[in-house]
């Protein structure tokens, strides 16, 4: 059943009369894909897009990591109760607090704010980065920092340079779980961005949909096809650390 849609947006992207219906074109064109490629409103949207999902991805995984670490490895007080509330907080639908972040947005002035927007997105993914992560830091056996303990490093160099490394599967996946998510959220730059020339491209694929029900669906079509190339990318990049999995075994041994 995947291959249906994907079928229809291929051929959609190369007819300029396009419809709902799945059919080779009568004549193979490169117009829709000329008009995306070529459209300086649309590329700007897929920078603005990138941005706003690779910075807020690499923010969320600094601060998971940061957050994770002392819930992994020290015992702390009523520690259950803070993991399962984070667990809760991951559960909670975005629509049930977007009233309240945007008249906070407001009451600050920074609504209409890329940077702002791209914090709270990383903020709004953090409770699920955190209890991922700490999972993957559970993994790697805390003999391997006491003994970089021993040797003078500090907490923050041994999170750095023997938990870090060995994590590397846990972290690339929650950078492409977050990615992915921050590349298709099409509410909360819709909600909080007001200006056109700095909407991401999750919100600016509704341009294609024109007034009285006209859908432009060849444009439609090769917009969707760039659309998923920076998740492919981001995909095959991090696929051999994923792969890779975990090799803890032998480090600790001796």
């Amino acid at each position: 059943m995947f291959f249906i849609p994907l079928l229809w947006v291929i051929f959609a992207s190369f007819d300029t009369h396009a419809t709902l219906s799945i059919k080779l074109p009568e004549e193979f064109t490169l117009d829709n894909w000329k008009k995306i490629l070529t459209d300086f409103e649309i590329l700007r949207s897929f920078g603005i897009g990138v941005f706003l999902s690779l910075v807020s991805s690499i923010v969320l995984v600094f601060c998971s990591a940061l957050a994770a670490y002392p819930l992994s490895r020290y015992h702390i007080k009523h520690k259950n109760s803070v993991i399962l509330t984070i667990l809760f907080m991951s559960g909670l639908p975005m629509t049930a607090i977007m009233v309240p972040v945007y008249q906070l947005f407001v009451f600050f002035n920074i609504n209409d704010s890329l940077i702002a927007t791209m914090l709270f997105m990383a903020a709004s993914g953090l409770p699920y980065g955190i209890w991922l992560m700490k999972n993957f830091i559970d993994s790697v056996p805390i003999t391997l920092e006491e003994s970089a303990w021993i040797d003078g490093a500090s907490v923050l160099t041994g999170l750095r340079k023997v938990v870090a490394p060995l994590m590397k599967p846990g972290i690339f996946t929650v950078l492409i779980f977050t990615f992915t998510n921050s590349w298709g959220n099409f509410f909360v730059p819709f909600i909080l961005i007001q200006t056109r020339e700095k909407l991401p491209a999750s919100v600016t694929i509704f341009q294609f949909f024109g007034q009285h029900g006209m859908v432009f669906y060849g444009q439609l079509a090769a917009f969707s096809f760039v659309y998923t190339i920076p998740v492919i990318i981001l995909y095959f990049v991090g696929q051999k650390y994923m792969s890779a999995g975990f090799s803890m075994g032998g480090a600790s041994k001796g």
